[in-house]
């Protein structure tokens, strides 16, 4: 094309911008035009307000975001038409689509097709912007013989674009093994093992985002849950789904899933918090729990009008044995028991001559003595009443664990001192998880349509199984990465973690192409994986640029300063137990900042230019530059080797554009199974 012909393509392709962006404003004015004022009643008009709501926020624009980021153009064969591929769809005046939202079927070429399967397509174009204007396009032709253009260079700038404030979406940049399991069908449910920089968090999302689109009224209905390692995580990846036009969407960590069940209160050993995150706990509970029954020892007298009519012990056990062989909940079978006794209080009427009906049953089941006699042998249960009961009566916890945990292991949950109540317990995470799993022995939890469960390596058997009762029904976006798993309760394997979800059945997609982390960083941290994840295949980038890697002994604030000169985040990574001289630092030089994880930092963590990142906060964050500061003690800082050298992983992985790593670089200034600093010409290492 010539350059006055690439002009004037670049003028219409203007014109067009900015006509989607007036027949947006028109579309969100028409839906501004709209009231409730039509309705039949209260109901149906607060139903179509919240509509009309949540419409109006589906067509925000905001003008730094581009309206469209690329265009496919079909073969005369396939119709020859052309369509601008965006984050949602706009029409004109007459209805034709001005913008076609990414997740329709016919934008799929555009993330899929390639000269050896061109799927119809005889061009695709990608478009660069900069502040929401349109600056250039770049051409790729499908049609044309020869090797396909290896490298985008609009690609490679939106992946490296630099980045301050809350993770974006990825729907300019999405590649095709990502597409194939966003665009998974919603009965799946899918591990995606993703090495660092592979964009597995952002495949789960744009998942989410994707399903909420072809299956709208289903997934509206029924709840699509958001599920994350912490609040800081949660608050990062914010943005995404709104920014792609979804907000029914629910997020929240493990924590605030159960804190229905009470308030996190107590820290507990690792040794006891992995204890009460085995599996095998789930049926030293299942026993628990059943073992309320008790065993009918008298007969059950039912006076009636002038008659008294009586059920043998052994006919009541029978009632109750025909409820229990139900599987059913323990507290359904409680209400179905007055009903069971009740019916054989009929049957000995209708023996008798009489004729009664279902009325009579009822009026029985609901007499005093039926329902005093069946309270006896199934009594009401609480969750929190019944796992006190198990950390303070020994005896009764070697009874329900027998042949299930050992002596030592019942020991270790028991506690030393019994609160006055349940209401005064003071209970842990884990303890919560175990409280979720007895509420759903006693009443069935209600079931979501889609989960998205991202960092859940670090996941127990028992949070496993929390999130698989709330998707009996539905199915689940599994993602993580087995060597970043930093708990001592973590999944050992994905086909371990499935089978308690409850999904033995699910597919796991491994990726390994990382598109964010520069070669020569997660080469350098690649060193770490024989000994945390032999298993596993190494990534490998596949972005041109090797990105920026160093080494440092220099003081805290020195090793920033280069990083803080750059444009883009930068994240300070430091151990926990130097998080308080960091900041002192930090504050002392008059260097602005804003701290992960803290409460009063919220508003402005991911916002600021450098944030002070904890070591047990970093994992899922990215950032331009990143300062690691002083990994040994990141690895020291964790209860034992293994899981400091994943920790360690995480936080050498964390970078977009460039690595500093600060640390004494004489010996054990760096841990041993890093092999030292690396000979590559991109490493420098600075005093």
């Amino acid at each position: 094309m010539s350059v006055a012909g690439a002009r004037d393509d670049l003028d219409a392709e203007r014109a067009h911008l900015a006509a989607s962006r007036k027949d947006l404003a028109r579309m969100r004015r028409k839906v501004e035009s709209l009231d409730s004022s039509t309705a039949g009643n209260w109901v149906s008009a607060e139903i179509l307000d919240a509509t009309l709501a949540q419409r109006l926020e589906q067509l925000a624009d905001d003008p730094e975001v581009p309206l469209f980021f690329g265009r496919i153009d079909r073969v005369p064969a396939a119709g020859g038409e052309s369509f601008h591929i965006g984050r949602r769809h706009i029409s004109d005046s007459v209805g034709d689509p001005m913008v076609v939202d990414w997740r329709a079927p016919v934008s799929v070429p555009f993330y899929r097709a390639s000269r050896t399967e061109p799927m119809g397509l005889a061009r695709r174009r990608r478009y660069g912007f900069s502040h929401g204007e349109l600056t250039a396009f770049e051409d790729e032709s499908l049609t044309e013989t020869g090797p396909q253009q290896e490298h985008s260079a609009i690609l490679e700038a939106e992946i490296e674009r630099p980045r301050v404030g809350p993770m974006r979406d990825i729907v300019a940049t999405i590649q095709p093994e990502q597409d194939v399991l966003v665009r998974a069908d919603l009965s799946r449910t899918i591990v995606v093992q993703g090495a660092p920089g592979t964009g597995k968090t952002a495949v789960g999302l744009h998942r989410a985002a994707y399903l909420l689109y072809a299956h709208r009224d289903q997934l509206t209905r029924r709840g699509v849950l958001i599920i994350g390692p912490n609040s800081s995580f949660l608050r990062y990846i914010r943005d995404v789904l709104p920014a792609l036009g979804e907000i029914e969407a629910k997020q929240a960590t493990i924590a605030e899933l159960v804190s229905v069940h009470g308030t996190v209160r107590a820290e507990e050993p690792a040794s006891v918090a992995t204890l009460k995150g085995d599996v095998r706990m789930a049926e030293v509970l299942h026993r628990a729990v059943w073992s309320h029954l008790g065993e009918p020892e008298e007969a059950l007298v039912v006076p009636r009008g002038s008659r008294r009519w009586r059920v043998p012990a052994y006919e009541a056990r029978e009632a109750l044995e025909g409820l229990r062989s139900n599987d059913l909940r323990y507290a359904a079978g409680r209400a179905l028991l007055p009903r069971a006794l009740a019916h054989r209080v009929l049957v000995q009427m209708e023996r008798s001559g009489d004729s009664p009906d279902d009325r009579v049953q009822d009026a029985v089941a609901r007499t005093k003595p039926v329902k005093d006699y069946a309270a006896g042998l199934w009594p009401d249960l609480k969750p929190a009443k019944v796992l006190l009961r198990l950390f303070t009566d020994a005896s009764w916890l070697a009874e329900v664990a027998d042949g299930i945990l050992t002596e030592a292991e019942q020991e270790s949950l028991l506690w030393e001192k019994a609160p006055r109540s349940a209401g005064s317990a003071r209970w842990s995470l884990a303890d919560l998880v175990l409280l979720d799993e007895i509420a759903d022995l006693l009443d069935r939890t209600p079931s979501v349509a889609h989960i998205v469960a991202d960092e859940a390596q670090d996941l127990s058997a028992m949070m496993l199984r929390a999130l698989g009762r709330r998707s009996t029904t539905g199915s689940l976006t599994v993602l993580g990465d087995l060597a970043q798993a930093t708990t001592p309760w973590a999944s050992s394997s994905w086909t371990e973690a499935l089978a308690h979800l409850g999904k033995p059945e699910g597919h796991v997609e491994q990726l390994t192409r990382g598109f964010r982390v520069p070669a020569d960083v997660i080469a350098y941290a690649a060193r770490l994986l024989p000994h945390i994840a032999p298993d596993l295949d190494p990534p490998v980038a596949v972005r041109r640029a090797r990105g920026d890697l160093s080494f440092t002994e220099a003081a805290l604030v020195s090793s920033l300063q280069e990083a803080l000169e750059r444009a883009g985040s930068v994240g300070l990574i430091v151990p926990d137990a130097s998080l308080g001289a960091a900041r002192a630092e930090l504050t002392e030089a008059r260097i602005p900042f804003a701290e992960i994880g803290v409460e009063a930092d919220e508003e402005t963590e991911f916002d600021a230019h450098l944030d002070l990142v904890p070591a047990s906060l970093a994992k899922g964050l990215e950032f331009d530059h990143v300062v690691v500061s002083d990994p040994t003690a990141i690895v020291a800082g964790e209860p034992d080797r293994a899981t400091g050298l994943r920790r360690l992983y995480v936080c050498l992985t964390r970078a977009v554009s460039s690595l500093v790593v600060r640390a004494e670089l004489t010996e054990g200034g760096l841990p041993e199974e890093l092999g030292g600093v690396p000979d590559s010409v991109g490493a420098r290492v600075s005093a």
